[in-house]
């Protein structure tokens, strides 16, 4: 950041081509992929860009072909920002894969701004019972939280395993409980450590384990589901 920092700037107000929304910005997380992009870590595939993919906003205008959506509807914005929509992954409803994918911040302008574009087909719809700020890390840790617990096969009442504990495990912890799982943590990691412990005021009966995780994997009668999450 300290060689290549973020400006601020004044640019045209973004309209909405065929196929796409516009939308008034009200909330925008922060995600390490945007330090990365901005350090230079990940190589940039357009610039000038404007990062930001954790985004919530009330659609402001509708472009040409747009069925489903109303102006003022709110509406989400993640990294994944459009597919090709034809290749055997999009067809397999894995469009994350498609090696034609485009992401919000890093192909296309994101939503540290007052307004963005969105491709209407990746765009998200957020529940009124979240708050603009509350809603706006579940379209990223929350994503793949939720797919790591999907992935896992853990049901209601299983044990699940959590093998490091950062933002995406802080949200899938609050979901596994919710399920009325037993959940474990597994990090060598003392930031993490700390705050996997925080959790406890929470959720008191989780257990928190800070051993290798093939022995933590290994233990006689765990029987564990684990999902990957960072």
């Amino acid at each position: 950041m300290s060689q290549t920092p973020l400006s601020l700037r004044e640019v045209p107000s973004p309209v909405p081509g065929p196929g796409e929304l516009a939308l008034r910005v009200a909330a925008c997380g922060i995600c390490r992929t945007d330090l990365q992009l901005a350090e230079g870590d990940l190589p940039p595939r357009r610039l000038p860009i404007i990062p930001g993919h954790q985004v919530v906003g009330t659609v402001a205008a509708i472009g040409a072909g747009v069925e489903g959506w109303l102006v003022g509807e709110r509406a989400g914005i993640a990294w994944l920002g459009g597919a090709c929509g034809s290749c055997s992954h999009c067809l397999a409803g894995q469009e994350n894969l498609c090696l034609d994918a485009r992401f919000t911040g890093w192909d296309r302008d994101g939503g540290f701004a007052e307004a963005v574009t969105v491709n209407a087909g990746f765009a998200l719809r957020i529940p009124g019972s979240f708050a603009d700020v509350a809603a706006a890390p579940l379209l990223c840790g929350g994503v793949i939280g939720y797919r790591s617990l999907k992935v896992s096969g853990i049901k209601p009442g299983g044990r699940l395993g959590l093998y490091g504990f950062g933002a995406s495990a802080l949200l899938t912890i609050q979901v596994a409980v919710y399920w009325g799982c037993e959940v474990f943590v597994c990090t060598r990691s003392k930031g993490e450590q700390s705050r996997a412990l925080a959790q406890r005021q929470y959720y008191p009966d989780f257990n928190v384990t800070f051993q290798r995780f093939q022995n933590f994997q290994a233990n006689d009668g765990f029987g564990a589901y684990v999902a990957m999450i960072g």
